[in-house]
């Protein structure tokens, strides 16, 4: 049987958040498949909202067997089982800090969208820290696994 190729964008901005990224690597590794890889931590500042919080992000590639959508189901209930809340940001403000977000940036190699999943993530180029993380990962292996 042979796995599809997920990464994944793991943040965090509230609590223990080297504690949340590796709570958050554990359920990867239990519910979503074996990571293969992982990028440095990078601390950065939130974008899309306003926060004394840094946030710290990471990207991990697993092995999976899970679709996109059953991967995207999955990744959810492990938000909501560290106790991630979905509230409303303030007025003119997109998000708000929390706990963990985990979001996919890549699916093999496809190209998907929909209501509920676009892939590549729509946020791959337009974000910084994303396409630093991803640049590192390139430099470091010299190819990017798609």
């Amino acid at each position: 049987m042979s796995f599809n190729i997920a990464v994944l964008l793991l943040g965090t901005s509230l609590g223990d958040k080297n504690n949340n990224l590796n709570v958050a690597k554990a359920y990867v590794c239990e519910k979503v498949g074996e990571i293969i890889d992982s990028s440095t931590v990078l601390e950065t500042d939130a974008v899309g909202f306003t926060t004394e919080n840094t946030f710290l992000n990471q990207t991990i590639t697993v092995e999976t067997h899970l679709s996109p959508f059953e991967l995207l189901d999955t990744v959810k209930a492990i938000e909501n089982l560290m106790g991630r809340t979905y509230t409303p940001p303030k007025e003119g403000e997109k998000y708000i800090d929390r706990i963990i977000d985990i979001d996919i940036l890549f699916f093999n190699k496809i190209n998907l969208t929909s209501k509920r999943l676009t892939i590549p993530h729509h946020q791959v180029t337009t974000r910084d820290f994303v396409k630093k993380l991803l640049f590192i990962k390139i430099l470091r292996d010299n190819s990017l696994v798609l």
